[in-house]
């Protein structure tokens, strides 16, 4: 069967069409994106203001019309932290079933760690055993751990690449004290988040999800022997600690010159690199292996099982 998936995330408006059936690999067939970076369109009090309502308007019905055009079986349409967290969400929740007829499931963000850690034990299978998983969206980082296919351990904490890129890195290259004042924002929350792991097993796998750590990894990693004949793209945060502060000294239209680095994470990849080595440090990991499946492979999988 044919599948559209619709994730309404903070930095963009993605549609991935599959040809997928229960028991085997889903196949991407096509991609569309558009970049909106919806943080930009917040008001003080929360709200996603009209301008950025209309866009994401626009951008759920031209992703609408091209899963139409590619004949899907069934559309999956959902939403992050994005829509979770602002104050006329509902509204624009409304608005958008109203006037396109998708009708978006908020996704909660513990609900985004255990789809996004579903896809990374599938893609790893049950040998890889016990998995500590990050992913990094537009508003939140997810972690979650545990040697099932349902994690042990699920959370999210507002440390998204674009959240914290508007709350904290003013100026385009960032000022120093504004990367100091990130840095040790997101030690603070992260200290308070680490508690939920004490007493989960050593992992046996590290891995890290969403494009804001493949661009890093493309950029300062390497790579490795995999599963077969791949090849494992792997992180360090010794080359996070290297690359980051280079990175926040380029302004953002000059980064998609360096490898990995793409224009629609341009603007966020510097708060994405600090939070990410923040998380690293705060549960004592020294490398991550960066796994192609997330969460738009997450809820496929999950339609594909309630299927069966």
């Amino acid at each position: 069967m044919r599948l559209g998936v619709i994730d309404v995330g903070s930095n963009t408006v993605h549609l991935l069409v599959v040809d997928a059936h229960a028991g085997a690999q889903p196949v991407p067939m096509a991609s569309d994106k558009a970049v909106l970076r919806l943080m930009r369109y917040l008001t003080p009090e929360g709200a996603i203001t009209e301008e950025g309502c209309a866009a994401v308007l626009s951008a759920v019905q031209h992703a609408a019309d091209v899963a139409s055009h590619h004949q899907v079986d069934d559309l999956l349409p959902f939403a992050t932290s994005a829509l979770r967290d602002a104050t006329n969400g509902p509204e624009l929740l409304a608005t958008i079933e109203r006037e396109t007829g998708v009708a978006l499931q908020v996704l909660s963000g513990e609900d985004e760690a255990r789809l996004t850690f579903l896809a990374v034990r599938r893609w790893y299978g049950w040998s890889a055993r016990d998995i500590l998983l990050f992913d990094i969206g537009g508003g939140s980082l997810e972690i979650a751990a545990g040697s099932n296919e349902t994690p042990e351990v699920a959370l999210s904490v507002p440390l998204g690449a674009g959240r914290t890129t508007v709350g904290f890195l003013h100026h385009d290259p960032p000022l120093p004290e504004e990367v100091a004042a990130l840095r040790a924002h997101a030690a603070v929350v992260l200290a308070e988040a680490v508690a939920s792991f004490a007493g989960q097993p050593a992992p046996h796998h590290v891995v890290g999800s969403s494009k804001t750590i493949r661009s890093l990894a493309k950029l300062a990693g390497h790579t490795s022997d995999g599963f077969g004949s791949g090849e494992r793209m792997l992180l360090s945060r010794a080359q996070l600690a290297d690359w980051v502060p280079r990175l926040a000294r380029i302004p953002a239209d000059a980064r998609p010159a360096l490898p990995g680095i793409t224009a629609d994470r341009t603007f966020q990849i510097v708060a994405g690199g600090i939070v990410l080595q923040a998380a690293m440090a705060a549960l004592k990991v020294d490398e991550l292996e960066v796994s192609p499946w997330a969460l738009r492979e997450g809820i496929i999988l999950r339609y594909l099982d309630h299927l069966g």
